[in-house]
């Protein structure tokens, strides 16, 4: 209930990225990716969730969320208990209250959701000239075209054209609605230092971190397919001994 919830209020915000009808409502064509999680068989690439989540904290976490992600599920994805440990100790924790009422700070621990940068809208709003950066953790299922709208939105900066005339403040994005976004251009070229010396292009940075926001909106997309195929084998299997079956009972009718 609570993902749904906040789904909508995503899809209705300002993603510094825009409304829930997206570059589709305006004929804009998205550049189709190709991407690992999808098909019958589709898996997330564990590498690629890895650079995506070092993206993020390097670079969105800074004034995007992503509050239904704690710092535990990383395990998931092959940080190992450690390393978990370590990246939830960096965020500061406000909790409370203590024995004196009080509220208290403290190192992040691996059941802590992921820290939001902003303790309040209000706050995230004055920091970002009025404009609410919007919460990340389903913003892959929030946005028409899904993963390849965030990843179009984030590759699709450039400089507008001489017709359009832009607003103060604002910057042009070839598939934003409108076209022209609060959000300056996030990534740039060489922005992170992958730790598994992956070259940090901008494309390749886009892939990464739509790949980890795709697993973050999903995490059990692996395990629902597996499912999947388990009952369909079992009900192609059940229908083969119920064709059996009813050979065999209405044999001598024949």
């Amino acid at each position: 209930m609570r993902r749904s919830l906040i789904a909508l209020a995503v899809a209705s915000g300002f993603l510094g990225f825009g409304a829930a009808t997206a570059s589709a409502a305006e004929g804009v064509a998205l550049p189709h990716q190709e991407w690992s999680f999808q098909g019958l068989f589709g898996t997330y690439d564990r590498a690629a969730v890895r650079r995506g989540f070092q993206v993020y904290k390097e670079v969105c976490a800074g004034c995007h969320a992503l509050s239904l992600v704690r710092y535990r599920n990383l395990e998931a994805i092959g940080f190992s208990e450690d390393e978990v440990k370590a990246i939830a100790a960096e965020a500061t924790v406000m909790d409370g209250p203590g024995d004196d009422g009080e509220m208290f700070e403290r190192p992040g621990r691996p059941s802590d959701a992921f820290v939001a940068p902003f303790p309040n809208d209000n706050a995230a709003k004055a920091a970002n000239g009025g404009a609410l950066p919007p919460e990340l953790s389903l913003m892959t299922k929030a946005r028409v075209g899904g993963p390849d709208y965030v990843h179009a939105i984030l590759t699709g900066y450039h400089e507008p054209p001489a017709d359009i005339e832009m607003q103060p403040g604002l910057n042009y994005n070839a598939y934003f609605p409108g076209h022209q976004i609060a959000m300056p251009a996030p990534l740039a070229e060489d922005a992170v230092e992958y730790a598994d010396g992956t070259p940090a292009t901008v494309e390749q940075m886009a892939h990464d971190v739509t790949t980890f926001l795709a697993w973050a909106a999903e995490p059990e997309l692996e395990t629902r397919k597996q499912t999947g195929v388990k009952v369909l084998l079992f009900l192609i299997v059940f229908t083969g001994l119920l064709y059996a079956t009813k050979r065999r009972v209405w044999a001598k009718v024949h």
